[in-house]
């Protein structure tokens, strides 16, 4: 049984939080990046961990642990930050997403995903797209869209207006920019 609105095969980026296997269209992602120093936001939700300086472009970064309701990562050896761009009332933001690791990107046919389970899952199924299926392996591919609630990202985009963060050198980063 193939989830109703996949009739193609389609690219996924896949990654690790704690030991199970979650993927996201590949078309959202821009980079991957290895972790690098969060700056951290007064009075935000635990799962939003801070904000970075990428290329002059304040970033909020959510861990998806935290927000999936899981344990703190007590190991960053192999932490990235998947920065992928989303669509929220008809405007671009640009979100990073800590994981424990990347694995691949995989192609999935649509005869290998099944629609998200009714129950016995970690997550509300709402935020499951469906539930891709290759060896042997179930992989949760996640709607990006329904992961954060609106008031959620509406906290997030609020890191635009964030003073930028400081590169390692102590200078901004966006005057440095200017010059």
């Amino acid at each position: 049984m193939n989830v109703q609105g996949i009739t193609q095969t389609s690219q996924y980026l896949t990654f690790k939080l704690d030991n199970e296997i979650y993927a996201m269209d590949i078309t959202i992602v821009h980079e991957v990046l290895d972790t690098i120093h969060i700056t951290k936001v007064p009075q935000m939700p635990d799962f939003m961990r801070g904000v970075i300086n990428l290329r002059g472009v304040v970033v909020p970064v959510v861990d998806l642990r935290l927000k999936f309701g899981l344990e703190k990562a007590t190991s960053l050896k192999q932490t990235c930050i998947v920065i992928i761009e989303i669509v929220l009332d008809g405007e671009e933001t640009i979100l990073g997403i800590l994981v424990d690791s990347v694995q691949e990107v995989i192609s999935l046919e649509p005869e290998q995903i099944d629609p998200p389970p009714r129950i016995g899952t970690r997550l509300k199924t709402e935020f499951i797209k469906g539930m891709g299926k290759k060896d042997n392996e179930f992989i949760i591919i996640l709607k990006t869209t329904k992961v954060f609630s609106t008031q959620e990202l509406a906290i997030i985009q609020t890191a635009d207006d964030m003073p930028m963060p400081e590169t390692p050198e102590g200078t901004n980063a966006k005057e440095e920019n200017d010059e």
